[in-house]
């Protein structure tokens, strides 16, 4: 039997492919949070298609976000980074699924 928190993992993954799927997106699972069963590396956990590009998707389901990560109500996307790499913008699923529709 998986670990709780493999569980949860999946359940967070087969949510996140189930709402695009919901937007109308095609959109899937790699079997077992394997990559390599979609063709891929092992690191992608699913993905989302577009007419223009195929999103790799790698999903992580905590517990508990650092404060810092989370968008507050008042802003759109959060904007983070860390010393000499490329900062990351951290948007609610929602609104990804929106931006990569248009």
């Amino acid at each position: 039997m998986p670990s709780k928190n493999k569980a949860r993992g999946n359940r967070f993954e087969r949510l996140v492919i189930s709402r695009a799927k919901n937007a109308g997106f095609v959109a899937e699972r790699a079997w077992g949070s394997d990559g390599k069963s979609l063709g891929l590396t092992h690191d992608v956990d699913g993905i989302i298609k577009t007419k223009e590009k195929t999103w790799k998707l790698q999903m992580k389901k905590r517990k508990r976000l650092a404060s810092y990560v989370k968008p507050s109500e008042n802003v759109d996307v959060q904007v983070i980074g860390e010393d000499r790499e490329e900062p990351l913008v951290v948007v609610p699923l929602c609104e990804f699924l929106k931006l990569i529709k248009e």
